[in-house]
């Protein structure tokens, strides 16, 4: 009896990754939501941080977290996907002209919603995965002193 291998559903925006193992840790990562994120707003709400919205539509970009009020937006970027230059995350051996591509339009759209966003009058703030790791408080003390 032979072993049926599990086929994943492809929507075209990627290449088929070589292992079963890439597919699956790439399919777990997700837009929203996510542990840096999650970490931040914790940490926000400790330090009496409240009232903000998440992924707000109302404005372009849908920042991660959005104090309305204060016109703040602030977007929590991850190492990998918006290449960090600081932590100067690894390079995918596979695929390297789709991911060279993938980065670039990241990066591009990123720069694009900030400029959006301050063109409104918006003070935006990006804060990288890395930086939540290693200097959370340091970063929930900038907040606060530009929120409050």
């Amino acid at each position: 009896m032979s072993k049926s291998k599990k086929i994943f559903l492809r929507d075209g925006r990627a290449p088929i990754p070589l292992k079963e193992s890439t597919s699956k840790v790439m399919s777990a990562n997700k837009a929203k939501n996510t542990k840096p994120e999650i970490r931040l707003r914790k940490a926000l709400w400790s330090a009496g941080l409240k009232g903000y919205r998440l992924n707000w539509k109302k404005i372009p970009g849908r920042p991660d977290i959005v104090f309305v009020s204060k016109k703040v937006a602030i977007f929590v970027n991850g190492c990998f996907w918006h290449r960090c230059e600081k932590c100067s995350p690894n390079f995918p051996k596979t695929n390297i002209e789709f991911w060279s591509k993938k980065f670039s339009t990241n990066i591009e759209r990123d720069k694009n919603k900030i400029t959006q966003l301050e063109l409104l009058g918006w003070k935006v703030y990006t804060i990288w995965e890395c930086d939540i790791q290693h200097k959370l408080l340091t970063i929930v003390n900038m907040l606060a002193s530009k929120l409050l």
